[in-house]
């Protein structure tokens, strides 16, 4: 049997949303998943062609905008060819912004769906730093991605 591939993608200013994508990056790897976390501006859209499950862990900018380093990969994700592709995204937020809490995660989330790719987890909304429920709601993500792909 073929080992599950992830790729997990992250943006971060302050460090939370790498925080975020080590949680779910270490627990594909207890879970025995061949996983790699990287950097978006060192990513491709294109490498999750190679993957059987992808997570996006984008930070929300000012009033609801998408990390500017990863307009591109935003912009190339729609044109990808996802199909039979799972995707999760998660992604740090600060409360503070009320209404555009989090709407990076929303984005990806339609980006994956422009791209043909199937969600395989609720999306997951982290207020600051990921710490006690949330480190459980990013690992209960990972095993329903997981679930998805068996």
């Amino acid at each position: 049997m073929n080992m599950t591939k992830a790729l997990v993608v992250f943006a971060t200013i302050t460090g939370n949303n790498e925080d975020v994508a080590d949680i779910i990056t270490s627990t594909f790897e207890e879970r025995n998943v061949d996983v790699e976390m990287t950097e978006i501006t060192l990513a491709d859209a294109a490498d999750f062609a190679d993957v059987d499950i992808c997570v996006v862990c984008p930070y929300t900018y000012d009033e609801g905008a998408l990390p500017d380093e990863g307009l591109d990969f935003y912009e190339d994700l729609q044109e990808t060819d996802l199909s039979g592709k799972v995707y999760g995204v998660a992604g740090s937020g600060d409360t503070e912004y009320g209404d555009d809490f989090c709407v990076a995660v929303d984005k990806f989330a339609e980006a994956f769906e422009t791209a043909g790719a199937t969600r395989g987890a609720d999306l997951v909304k982290i207020n600051l730093s990921p710490e006690g429920d949330d480190v459980i709601q990013l690992e209960k993500m990972v095993d329903q991605l997981i679930a998805q792909v068996k």
